[in-house]
């Protein structure tokens, strides 16, 4: 059976929208204030992570494929989704994004940013349109014994959504080790802090793009956010990132 049938067949139980619907969105957020991050703990289904994975091998799914090792952005290898996108994948975007573009808009104004998101995301696409990023950006990393991913910022143009989601679909210890999520944080006038996001099979991890508020003794200020993954010590590591920008 094909990756693109196996993931059709993989949908059991509660629905994408029950799942985040069950969400205890002001927990998260108040993880995110605090930290910098937030984890969605079993998101997806053992099922629906194999099906993504073993979407790799095929190309239909995909607009391109990038090599970090050519680029400078570490080892390993990522693939971009197409237009239209895998249901799963379209699903969690469109899920995702009202509850995160509130966020989004509480930041930006705590952080006295004048940019305000809609609260749909075919809305919020349509403004990346006519900003000419059209390419979708959702991408499904790969990773084996070695690779890793240096600290970065996915910005693909002036048009930025400030929050993106990853979801690990391989089982860490059984499919792989090392490969740990990281994220860093750069205050002003002060040493980087690191914070290191521990994850399971079908975990998701909420982050910034670029920046994010801090509450400090004299008021909010905007420190700066990169992420990567440290380097896999053996066994091989897929994952999911939905960005909800598109790219030039």
């Amino acid at each position: 059976m094909s990756a693109p049938a196996r993931l059709k067949r993989a949908v059991r139980g509660p629905s994408v929208e029950e799942r985040l619907e069950a969400l205890d969105w002001t927990v998260l957020a108040s993880e995110l204030d605090a930290r910098g991050c937030a984890s969605l703990s079993r998101m997806l289904t053992p099922d629906e992570c194999s099906a993504l994975a073993g979407l790799y091998a095929s190309e239909a799914p995909f607009r391109s494929r990038v090599v970090m090792s050519r680029h400078g952005f570490g080892r390993g290898e990522y693939k971009y989704f197409a237009y239209p996108l895998p249901d799963l994948i379209a699903r969690l975007r469109h899920g995702l994004y009202p509850t995160l573009s509130s966020i989004a808009n509480r930041w930006n104004e705590a952080m006295r940013i004048d940019t305000r998101y809609p609260g749909t995301h075919e809305d919020y696409l349509q403004q990346c349109h006519r900003a000419e990023q059209l390419r979708p950006t959702p991408l499904l990393l790969r990773y084996g014994e070695g690779d890793y991913n240096c600290l970065h910022q996915d910005l693909y143009g002036d048009e930025v959504f400030p929050l993106q989601v990853a979801f690990l679909l391989s089982e860490p210890e059984r499919d792989f080790t090392g490969g740990e999520f990281v994220l860093t944080e750069q205050r002003p006038r002060m040493q980087s802090r690191a914070e290191v996001v521990p994850l399971r099979q079908g975990d998701g991890v909420i982050f910034p793009v670029h920046h994010r508020p801090v509450q400090g003794t004299r008021g909010i200020y905007r420190v700066n956010m990169r992420h990567g993954v440290s380097r896999i010590r053996s066994g091989h590591r897929h994952t999911v990132g939905i960005i909800f920008h598109d790219a030039r």
